[in-house]
């Protein structure tokens, strides 16, 4: 099969986490045997700041980890429809501009031979409701929607069957522990500030509880404001920046545990659906505690593959425990590995892709009743 994948960027991660499981879910495609080209705009913004901050140097960590993967950078006035005329299936990510949404969903109306779905990997379907259906996804063939509460919101906009919950997952590949223990101490975090769409959080569950279990906390990410490197500062915090994603693995490798504080959209109307750290962390062997998020769709077993604290306290309490009982990190470290491995790595995710799209281009059955 000939894919083709319009994203905002393959080569840059910038705060731009769909990267991740791109890169991930395009390379497992290429290993069963099919034709991947991925697509992005000239002048990303992701990349852009990237090369801003880091230049070109920036982007040897994903092309060391990634040889087998390219994007074809396309202009403005380019024709996308054109770009993906040979294609049997066309994915385009919700970070693409709507002028390019509808052209290629117009071409899909007039007879493009592709099947054409449309990607949504973010909030904006609940925090800006306005602006996703400002997208004219009318030849669509169907939404690939990452978590089922953000497809029950597609299926309230019509959608029905033709909407897929499909989760990001770990490109266990590249993140996997590893391959000969070495010493480990303190947290990590890998995260963005973001626009504050959980700063208290990040001071309840993670700031705090990792001063006062006195365990040195390591934090990585971008788009940090002045006022949120003083709060930093405040909890004594090392702040270390931006971080290519294809070198998480040796930072996990290097701590003794992690914590996932997710954004409030995802705890309060978006239940259900954790970042794709969770995944990655988890793949690479580093014990995890959990603030409250609810795992709606059973994707985990809570208590058993990460901790869960329900509130700073417990936070302080489950790193303190971690800290001390090698026999908890090593339970958790084998049960967070058997749940990748059994069920969400980027393997399982390409093979769902075609599973679905296999449905969606099936005949119609036949009426045996006749």
């Amino acid at each position: 099969m000939r894919i083709a994948y319009f994203t905002h960027s393959l080569a840059s991660c910038w705060n731009h986490g769909n990267a991740h499981f791109l890169r991930g879910v395009l390379r497992e495609l290429q290993a069963l045997g099919h034709d991947v080209q991925a697509f992005e705009p000239a002048g990303a913004w992701s990349l852009q700041n990237l090369l801003a901050d880091h230049g070109e140097a920036g982007l040897d960590a994903y092309r060391d980890a990634y040889p087998g993967l390219t994007s074809a950078v396309f202009a403005a006035g380019d024709d996308p429809a054109a770009l993906a005329a040979e294609a049997d299936l066309v994915i385009v990510h919700e970070w693409n501009a709507p002028a390019l949404v509808a052209a290629l969903g117009t071409a899909r109306k007039r007879g493009a031979r592709y099947t054409l779905l449309f990607h949504d990997t973010h909030h904006r379907a609940v925090s800006e409701p306005h602006a996703m259906q400002a997208y004219d996804l009318s030849g669509y063939d169907g939404v690939l929607a990452f978590g089922e509460t953000l497809a029950e919101v597609y299926r309230g906009w019509g959608w029905g069957d033709r909407v897929f919950a499909w989760h990001e997952a770990a490109d266990t590949r590249l993140f996997h522990p590893p391959a000969v223990e070495g010493p480990r101490a303190g947290l990590v975090w890998i995260g963005n500030w973001g626009d504050g769409e959980r700063s208290t959080e990040l001071e309840q569950f993670l700031f705090g509880p990792a001063q006062d279990a006195r365990l040195p906390l390591d934090i990585y990410g971008v788009r940090y404001p002045a006022e949120a490197l003083a709060t930093l500062d405040r909890y004594g915090v090392r702040f270390r920046g931006w971080m290519p994603n294809a070198r998480a693995p040796q930072v996990y490798a290097r701590h003794l545990a992690t914590v996932h504080v997710p954004r409030r959209f995802y705890t309060e109307v978006l239940p259900g659906i954790p970042t794709i750290r969770v995944f990655e962390a988890l793949a690479c062997g580093i014990p995890l505690v959990c603030a409250p998020w609810e795992d709606s769709e059973g994707l985990f077993r809570p208590g058993h593959d990460y901790l869960v604290a329900r509130d700073g306290a417990e936070m302080t309490r489950a790193l303190e425990r971690l800290r001390e009982d090698p026999s908890l990190r090593a339970a958790l470290v084998a049960n967070g590995l058997a749940a990748i491995h059994a069920r969400h790595s980027c393997a399982h995710r390409a093979q769902e892709l075609l599973d679905l799209v296999g449905r969606l281009v099936a005949p119609a059955p036949m009426d045996t009743a006749a």
